[in-house]
């Protein structure tokens, strides 16, 4: 590799990586639109992988509530786990850019009518059966377009996490739907183990990055870290929406 590919590797990766430790998300879709612009997306996504799972459980991990988050949201995983390990060949069969677009709408009508209206949040009682239903929905969207965002994301918000808590809720959920759809992908042929070295190259600049947003977010207030976490929302959704488009 050169060095001026190495360059711009890395910092495609600390910029990425910097997005995910602001807002608790975002690494694989800011990393995959650049690296996509001047490589084919199965390298871009081999890539993705070692630094997406350190990040992810890194963030899960910094912090003192993990042991209450996990115990808070253990069936929600689980479900996770079943759904996008069942519904990953859908993934093969099918183009996940017109699913992708769909999820993309969802994201950005969700993230502008919370931006202008109130918080709204889910009672303890629905919370209970809420929270299996929601993990097997978005394991089988995981499954069939490989985005893991919905409808896990506006329902971790809506539980009353700090704004901490509500990153490292996010790192459980990202970091148990990453290695479910890897599980997935591997059992159906799909996924290569040797491609994990590729990614190694990445892991450095993403934790600098990470790093560099998470000193951002712990001096912005909560106000700010949830219109940060909607907008960025919003961009997830145009994102998604353009993917069949390039």
């Amino acid at each position: 590799m050169s060095e001026q590919l190495y360059i711009y590797l890395s910092l495609i990766f600390i910029l990425a990586g910097f997005v995910k430790g602001v807002t608790g998300m975002g690494l694989p879709t800011v990393a995959m639109g650049l690296l996509g612009m001047f490589m084919p997306l199965p390298i871009a996504a081999a890539l993705l992988v070692i630094p997406s799972f350190v990040t992810n459980m890194l963030q899960l991990f910094t912090g003192p509530s993990v042991r209450l988050i996990i115990s808070r949201l253990w069936l929600m995983m689980l479900l996770i786990v079943v759904g996008t390990v069942s519904a990953s060949s859908l993934l093969i069969t099918i183009n996940p850019a017109w699913s992708a677009f769909a999820l993309g709408v969802a994201l950005i009508v969700y993230a502008a009518f919370a931006l202008v209206s109130p918080s709204f949040t889910v009672s303890q009682a629905r919370e209970k059966w809420l929270s299996p239903v929601i993990g097997g929905v978005t394991g089988v969207i995981t499954g069939a377009t490989g985005v893991f965002v919905m409808p896990a994301v506006p329902f971790l918000q809506s539980l009353r996490f700090n704004k901490d808590e509500l990153v490292q809720a996010l790192g459980l959920s990202f970091t148990v739907s990453t290695v479910a759809l890897a599980v997935g992908l591997y059992l159906h042929d799909a996924f290569r183990v040797e491609q994990f070295s590729l990614s190694f190259l990445s892991i450095l600049p993403a934790l600098a990055g990470m790093w560099l947003g998470q000193k951002v977010r712990a001096r912005i207030g909560a106000k700010r870290f949830r219109q940060c976490f909607l907008l960025f929302l919003i961009v997830l959704g145009m994102e998604l929406i353009l993917r069949p488009f390039v």
